[in-house]
């Protein structure tokens, strides 16, 4: 199983203000670096969890559909935009959705077939590829409130990680290891995180 990201987030959880108020910046001199350490704090928030936070397009691709239901890597699910896979000449097929149903309800999400199985697939590689949306869901897409239904712990941790980030502005400080993931910004996302081996 593989997972690719096919559309980033439009938005981070926190918002360039609550990030400088958090470092106790009040200039614009580093604005664009704040950035982009929030960026890098919520993807390795992400990664260590095995989450989605901000609504964001996946493709989870195998090579042939299991026996049963097909798990959904990173959670939460929000839908299944299609279900692709090659038949037995190599042609992809678009299943209808009346032909699966979806659990966005589990962690992680899945869906199963709704008759009798899954399809054959053309024996090779990347059969079957199965793109969705993922990530705490809002009640509209803007910018201004994606960030909504991100849980406060999460929040707080990638607050965590990019004052670290800030701070250490080098891979390695002297006299101690390589950078990590901070114990308390790992206590915070521990009731978040996914089995090992989901992504």
């Amino acid at each position: 199983m593989a997972t690719r990201l096919i559309t980033a987030p439009v938005a981070e959880p926190l918002s360039l203000e609550e990030a400088k108020a958090h470092l106790r910046v009040d200039h614009t001199t580093d604005d664009s670096l704040i950035a982009i350490f929030l960026q890098a704090a919520r993807q390795d928030c992400e990664e260590w969890t095995q989450r989605a936070f901000i609504t964001q397009t996946w493709e989870v691709v195998i090579d042939e559909f299991p026996e049963n239901e097909i798990l959904i890597p990173r959670p939460p699910l929000q839908s299944v935009t299609s279900v692709k896979y090659d038949d037995g000449a190599g042609v992809e097929v678009t299943l209808s959705a009346t032909e699966y149903t979806v659990d966005t309800a589990s962690e992680p999400g899945w869906i199963v077939p709704t008759l009798s199985g899954w399809p054959t697939t053309f024996d090779g590689i990347n059969a079957v590829r199965v793109q969705y949306v993922a990530g705490y869901a809002t009640s509209g897409n803007s910018p201004d409130n994606l960030a909504d239904n991100v849980p406060g712990p999460i929040k707080a941790a990638i607050l965590l990680r990019l004052g670290q980030l800030y701070e250490h502005r080098e891979d390695v400080i002297a006299g101690t290891t390589a950078l990590a993931l901070p114990n308390g910004t790992q206590f915070l996302l521990r009731p978040y995180r996914m089995a090992l081996g989901m992504a």
